[in-house]
């Protein structure tokens, strides 16, 4: 019997996760070529062949410029794949972790988001991934997770982006108008571990520190021993964009603190040893 399934297995958290709970569990990762969320039918069989114990549902079409363009593809991914994933799950009883967004709120608050907060999508990204959430909650035995702005080792991401650039010499245009909190693979991963024996609920999971992306690239390529001056700051509306953004979304965490769960360190501590660890490869 498998004890945990992961869905989205190729992205940067499904990896994660794959690697370290590898460790002590057994663990089968399915990237979309080898499982359609979409296909109920497939979904159900898949699972109730493995019997696992948990599913951690990370599979989800992610691009928010392309959720806007392809509303369709979002739709089905984030919301109904989402719902195919926890009926099946709901079958054999067994456990499933949604990982969601802080896009589910509409930025306009001006003091960290609560899990009890009312969310307010503004773009289809958001409001694809809030009615997975609620799809997932039809059934009892799930547990949501909201995060924010990741960064990890495995596939494209922001701090990666941002090196790439400034390895260039090129000026770089980042919006300073968007506050929220990076959020580092590594950790995230950890704390989802340690959401697996407690109690089902909405759980914020983040580096503590809210920042902008501005900030956030001018730390990058200051820790990384580049220029900073290259990161050139721009609004949201200068930038141009194809999605509404929120541009308050930072998250507090206190779900996880009445669980008896630290919140997750600084993120200037977590790109620290994320920069270190590129470095060692």
């Amino acid at each position: 019997m498998m004890d945990i399934i992961i869905t989205g297995a190729n992205g940067q958290l499904g990896k994660e996760l794959v690697r370290k709970l590898g460790r002590s569990h057994s663990v089968i990762g399915l990237g979309k070529k080898d499982l359609d969320i979409t296909d109920y039918n497939q979904v159900a069989d898949v699972i109730s062949h493995y019997q696992p114990q948990y599913i951690i549902h990370t599979a989800a079409f992610t691009s928010v410029d392309q959720c806007e363009m392809d509303r369709k593809k979002a739709f089905e991914v984030n919301a109904l794949g989402t719902g195919c994933v926890a009926q099946a799950a709901d079958k054999i009883h067994a456990r499933m972790i949604y990982i969601s967004t802080d896009y589910v709120f509409d930025g306009k608050k001006q003091s960290p988001y609560s899990e009890d907060d009312d969310p307010n999508p503004q773009s289809i990204y958001g409001i694809s991934k809030l009615l997975g959430e609620r799809l997932a909650r039809l059934f009892n035995n799930a547990t949501i997770i909201r995060t924010s702005w990741l960064f990890g080792h495995d596939g494209a991401n922001f701090v990666k982006t941002m090196l790439k650039n400034a390895k260039k010499g090129k000026e770089i245009m980042v919006v300073n108008d968007q506050t929220g909190c990076p959020t580092y693979v590594h950790d995230l991963a950890d704390t989802i571990i340690h959401l697996l024996d407690k109690k089902n609920g909405i759980y914020h999971v983040c580096n503590s520190g809210p920042c902008t992306w501005n900030t956030f690239a001018k730390a990058i390529l200051k820790e990384a021993g580049f220029d900073s001056d290259l990161i050139i700051p721009v609004t949201t509306k200068e930038y141009g964009s194809s999605c509404p953004r929120p541009l308050y979304s930072v998250m507090d965490q206190n779900a996880l603190l009445k669980e008896g769960i630290k919140p997750l360190r600084h993120w200037k501590e977590a790109l620290k040893e994320f920069l270190r660890r590129e470095m060692d490869k």
